[in-house]
């Protein structure tokens, strides 16, 4: 099993980020912070990577109370991160796999809860495309 799911669009970076974020709404997520990360890297005296790359910390803080509830250890996976990037020319969109880092702990009812939310998450990267 691949740690991530990643689609292709033919969006900008921007475009794509705004998509995300309108179809994150619908499943009552939201984007806590975005970082641009080839901005950061300069602001930091680092100019080699240019490339465009963006992390968005997302969550939808009924499913994070609720694994949290369960296993406080979750909290080191929490929040979710997409991340909207160029490769090559073209836009990606990608996360890692919700049920490939809950499978860590060896829990079956966050296991459950983790493919659920990695639906949505993988439905919401499909309608960014």
């Amino acid at each position: 099993m691949e740690f991530h799911y990643t689609v292709t669009t033919d969006k900008s970076i921007d475009e794509t980020v705004t998509a995300v974020e309108a179809n994150l709404k619908e499943h009552k997520f939201g984007v806590l912070w975005q970082l641009d990360l080839p901005a950061k890297l300069q602001e930091k005296g680092v100019d080699s990577y240019t490339t465009p790359y963006r992390i968005l910390e997302v969550c939808n803080p009924v499913e994070a109370a609720r694994v949290l509830n369960q296993n406080e250890l979750v909290g080191y996976f929490l929040p979710c991160k997409i991340t909207v990037y160029e490769s090559e020319g073209t836009t990606k969109i990608g996360l890692p796999k919700p049920t490939a880092m809950i499978g860590l702990l060896d829990d079956e009812q966050l296991k459950a809860i983790a493919k659920d939310i990695e639906g949505v998450l993988i439905d919401v990267l499909e309608k960014s495309k």
